[in-house]
């Protein structure tokens, strides 16, 4: 049963999210489930934050002493370099997800994508990945947290799909340092000598297909979006049966690419439980308290996915 709402007082304390634009998120109604679950005098708002006016919200919410802040499109890169202090993990990736108040002043940013990208693939058992297989398609930002995750999975190889041939290749550069069996392959790319294509030879080896592109999202402004594909009929009917096919997007859910996996035998998982996951991570962060109410944040996400799709 839920927690009746906590009336704002002089004493509530704030948190929320910065991006541009904002006001369609998820997490004010996740995150104030759990605030009222813990019984915690805080409220979580959404913050819209143009680029130009990033900095300043950043010096104004500190001196406002908000206890911590949630960052998502298209400021994490941008809040990296602002940030006091980084995390390993944020200093690599070059991205924050997340700010947490220090002591001393100023904000720690580190990035909990990759705790929630991860959460349900260890579930139930995080060695049956050891020695697979994973495709991950595109190679932008999302992508970044997407091989970090998979790079602590032990993973035998690792390739990412992308079709600008540059940004493929800075990727590589970037990230092949530290993810082990890292590979590049561009889309479109010729037919071997054995008359496949690559990326069709990569699907239908893989144990894991990740799909970080925006191709299929609901749109409001083209109500075709969500029946367009990232991968075609052709290339979907080579994945095997048993593959997990995880898609990072959940508007709508589920998403054409998971409905047509799964059809043909495929294990479906979206990018809800990795923003649920990601956000009771901060909520740690930001309270100090090593459990969080995870299925009540879940709840709240879902009934307000389905009131934003009604």
């Amino acid at each position: 049963m839920t927690s009746p709402a906590r009336p704002l007082s002089g004493l509530t304390a704030l948190v929320g999210v910065l991006g541009d634009p904002v006001r369609h998120s998820l997490s004010p109604a996740m995150h104030n489930a759990a605030l009222r679950e813990l019984g915690l005098d805080w409220a979580y708002l959404a913050l819209p934050t143009p680029a130009t006016a990033l900095a300043t919200v950043l010096t104004a919410l500190e001196a406002l002493d908000c206890r911590g802040l949630n960052v998502t499109l298209p400021h994490k890169q941008a809040v990296a370099a602002l940030a006091a202090e980084l995390s390993p993990l944020a200093e690599r990736l070059g991205a924050v997800n997340t700010l947490v108040r220090r002591p001393q002043g100023g904000w720690y940013g580190t990035n909990t994508d990759v705790e929630g990208f991860l959460t349900p693939l260890r579930t139930p058992d995080p060695q049956r990945w050891r020695g697979g297989q994973a495709l991950v398609l595109g190679c932008g930002g999302s992508a970044r947290a997407v091989v970090a995750g998979l790079a602590e999975l032990g993973l035998a190889r690792l390739t990412v799909v992308g079709r600008d041939g540059q940004r493929l290749r800075t990727f590589l550069a970037d990230c092949g340092a530290w993810a082990e069996g890292l590979t590049g392959l561009a889309w479109g790319a010729p037919e071997s000598s054995l008359g496949e294509a690559p990326l069709a030879e990569a699907l239908a080896s893989a144990d894991l297909v990740v799909n970080t592109t925006p191709v299929g999202m609901a749109s409001t402004g083209d109500p075709t979006a969500v029946e367009r594909l990232p991968l075609t009929p052709a290339e979907l009917e080579r994945l095997r049966p048993g593959c997990t096919v995880y898609d990072l997007i959940y508007t709508p859910r589920p998403t054409t690419l998971l409905r047509r996996a799964t059809d043909q035998g495929c294990h479906g998982i979206d990018g809800l439980e990795m923003l649920v996951h990601q956000g009771a991570a901060a909520l740690r962060l930001w309270s100090g308290l090593s459990e969080v109410p995870v299925d009540a944040m879940r709840r709240a996400a879902l009934a307000a996915l389905t009131g934003a799709l009604a």
